[in-house]
C-alpha cells in the first residue's frame, strides 16, 4: 500500500513558506471526521501520485494516526504544473467503494494501420466497485481486436481484476475504428482578365455614341438657319 508522512499544519505559517521548505498544504476528510489540515512533502506526494492515481489507496502516516485514504483532488500551478494543494478523502478499507479508474490503450489495431480508418477513443475512464484494497490504478484497452470499421470496443471488453465489478453499462463503447475521408482539393477556377477588361470597354463606348447623340443644338444656330431660308 502507498503511503505519505503528514503532520498537522500550523495555519501561522504562510503558504509560500510552506511550500519554500519542500512542502505542500493538504487536507483531508470523510467517514465523519473533522476536515483536518496537513502539510506534506511535495517529492514524496509527487512520487505516491504518479504510481496510486486517484484510484488506489494512500495511508496518510502521522504521529498520533494512519489514515487511509484516496488521492481525491490535486491543485496544480498554471504556470510549473506542480501540485500545490491536495484533497484527500478518508475510506473504510472494510467496505467496498465506487471510483473512476483510468483507461489506459494498448496494443496495434490492423485497421489504423493499414489505413482503412482512424482510432476513435470513446471513453477515457470507467466507473468500478471494489475494496479499497482491490481498486486497481489503472484499466487496459487492447485495441489489437479492432480489425475492420465493424469492429468495437466495449466496457464488457475490459479485462477486470479480482474483486472489482464494473459500475459503467458494459455495453457502452470505449474505442472504434472510423473510416477515413480524404480531403478533395478545391479546384481554383483562373480568372479571364482580358474578357474583364473587354467588357468594360465595350461598355465605355456605347456610353460614349449614347452621349453624343443626346447633345442638344444650341439654339442660335436653329435661328440663323431659319432666316436663310
Amino acid at each position: 500500500m502507498f503511503a505519505i508522512k503528514a503532520t498537522k499544519r500550523d495555519l501561522k505559517v504562510k503558504l509560500d513558506t510552506l511550500r519554500k521548505g519542500g512542502e505542500i498544504p493538504a487536507v483531508f476528510y470523510g467517514l465523519g471526521k473533522v476536515s483536518t489540515s496537513i502539510s506534506i512533502p511535495i517529492i514524496q506526494f509527487k512520487k505516491v501520485w504518479r504510481e496510486a492515481g486517484e484510484s488506489s489507496a494512500v495511508k496518510v502516516s502521522m504521529t498520533d494516526a494512519d489514515i487511509d485514504v484516496l488521492i481525491h483532488e490535486v491543485q496544480v500551478d498554471p504556470v510549473t504544473d506542480e501540485p500545490i494543494h491536495v484533497d484527500f478523502l478518508a475510506i473504510d478499507m472494510n467496505k467496498k467503494i465506487r471510483v473512476k479508474v483510468a483507461l489506459v490503450f494498448e496494443g496495434v489495431s490492423n485497421a489504423v494501420k493499414s489505413g482503412i480508418g482512424n482510432l476513435v477513443k470513446v471513453l477515457h475512464e470507467i466507473e468500478v466497485e471494489a475494496l479499497p484494497k482491490d481498486l486497481p490504478h489503472n484499466l487496459v484497452a487492447d485495441i489489437s481486436s479492432l480489425e475492420t470499421l465493424d469492429n468495437n470496443i466495449l466496457v464488457s471488453d475490459i479485462k477486470l481484476p479480482s474483486g472489482v465489478v464494473v459500475v459503467t453499462n458494459g455495453g457502452d463503447v470505449v474505442a472504434s475504428v472510423v473510416a477515413q475521408v480524404e480531403e478533395k482539393e478545391e479546384i481554383v477556377v483562373p480568372v479571364d482578365l482580358t474578357a474583364i477588361e473587354v467588357e468594360k470597354k465595350g461598355k465605355k463606348d456605347e456610353e460614349g455614341v449614347e452621349g453624343e447623340a443626346a447633345t442638344p443644338v444650341p439654339e442660335e444656330k436653329v435661328e440663323k438657319k431659319t432666316d436663310k431660308k
